[in-house]
């Protein structure tokens, strides 16, 4: 079989058995896509040909058209992870990445809110108009809970446990965890649900927690924008996203005192060292604290 028509097997793998995101599927088939362009001088044809000095050649002339590090690690990790399926399906003998070192990256510690810009913006959301009581109640479960955007969007009425406190999305790679609601959300939440949302279009069929004007699925792009419109609206000068809130709730546990294993699980996290980036931030709050008040920091 040829290179493309392993790179389609791979992907419908990554689609059906990995349950990957759309968005992650098409990033790979664009980086193999790319692989697979360069290879087509005819030189290599068959899989079994390609070796180490034409990865390395990908890599390599990547840089040269301008392409960052931190994109070139993204592309050679989606080209690990194909080769190492070619591997295990016996279609090559050795993996032709595994000596290939991945580029040296700054890691770029995630930037916050404070506690101060948070309740600003929490408090932003007029709750005397039903789009003011939908709009606090997602940013306030969006805080109080870690959700990605995406799960935001995608939860539905029977993933939140109302009388538990909890709510239960669906990560990545389809799996599920459930993570606690705080009262206050949940007091912002009860009202959205028994005044605000049965009286909106679409509510008696539509199974999705939080709904547009137009009775439909709420989308991570009009999310975005209401969340920086509310930004603004409270003084917040800083660039904020949904993701920024999501970073601001796993350091302001941790600043808490909370469990790195836990803020882990509440994340959604499969790897712990993903989760350790919050410590740096939450440390570093603690080193400001000592320059501040010690009077010899």
């Amino acid at each position: 079989m040829d290179f493309h028509g392993w790179i389609d097997i791979y992907l419908d793998h990554l689609r059906v058995e990995r349950a990957l995101a759309k968005n992650t599927l098409e990033a790979y088939a664009r980086d193999l896509g790319e692989l697979a362009r360069q290879l087509d001088d005819g030189t290599v044809s068959d899989v079994r040909r390609i070796d180490p000095s034409h990865v390395l050649g990908f890599v390599i002339a990547g840089s040269k058209r301008g392409k960052s590090a931190r994109s070139s690690t993204r592309q050679l990790s989606a080209l690990r992870g194909f080769f190492k399926f070619l591997v295990r399906e016996r279609a090559l003998d050795t993996d032709p990445t595994a000596l290939i070192d991945r580029p040296k990256l700054a890691r770029r510690l995630p930037r916050v809110l404070s506690y101060e810009e948070v309740d600003r913006l929490l408090a932003a959301p007029p709750t005397d108009t039903a789009r003011g009581v939908r709009d606090s109640a997602m940013i306030h479960l969006m805080y109080a809970s870690g959700l990605r955007v995406s799960e935001l969007c995608a939860l539905k009425l029977s993933d939140l446990d109302r009388k538990v406190g909890t709510v239960s999305p669906l990560g990545k790679g389809k799996k599920r965890r459930v993570v606690p609601v705080g009262e206050i959300a949940l007091e912002r939440l009860d009202l959205y649900i028994d005044a605000v949302r049965p009286h909106t279009k679409g509510a008696a069929t539509d199974p999705h927690l939080f709904l547009s004007p137009r009775g439909k699925r709420f989308t991570r792009q009009g999310f975005w924008k209401l969340l920086k419109a509310y930004a603004r609206a409270c003084g917040i000068t800083t660039p904020i996203s949904p993701h920024k809130l999501r970073h601001s709730f796993a350091t302001h546990l941790l600043r808490g005192g909370a469990d790195l294993r836990a803020v882990q699980a509440m994340l959604g996290h499969a790897d712990l060292g993903t989760t350790e980036i919050y410590t740096r931030v939450a440390q570093d709050h603690v080193r400001a604290a000592y320059d501040r008040a010690h009077p010899r920091a």
